[in-house]
């Protein structure tokens, strides 16, 4: 069974997740939100969030909290893989050049830090 076959019954929440996890890591700052831009370009299978709507959809539907999970979810996972390609000097992720390639580590760290600071807005 594939990753989309399991994720079927909640194609559509995860349409919505996307414009969540998009809105919740822009920033009014060029380089973050040019670096925002780029790690939404790097498509992940998505595991996390798609078991957090599963999750949320067996146990009374999906509402806006069960998006700020699956976002609050996602940006933590991703900014692990960031501050995880600075230590391993990785060059690659998903894919495409890492940020620490293209930005070199200062950036790459400083955007996982602002990751981890960020949360879908309270109204999500």
């Amino acid at each position: 069974m594939k990753l989309s076959d399991i994720a079927q019954p909640i194609h559509g929440h995860l349409e919505k997740f996307e414009e969540v996890f998009r809105n919740s890591i822009r920033s009014n700052i060029g380089l973050v939100d040019l670096v925002a831009k780029y790690i939404f370009r790097q498509k992940g299978k998505k595991v996390r969030p798609i078991l957090v709507l599963l999750s949320a959809d067996l146990c009374g539907g999906v509402n806006e909290k069960s998006y700020r999970g699956a976002t609050l979810v996602e940006i933590l996972h991703t900014a692990t893989l960031v501050h995880d390609d600075v230590v391993d000097n990785a060059d690659t992720r998903r894919g495409l050049a890492s940020i620490n390639a293209i930005w070199k580590n200062k950036i790459a760290v400083l955007m996982g830090d602002y990751l981890l600071s960020r949360g879908p807005p309270s109204g999500a």
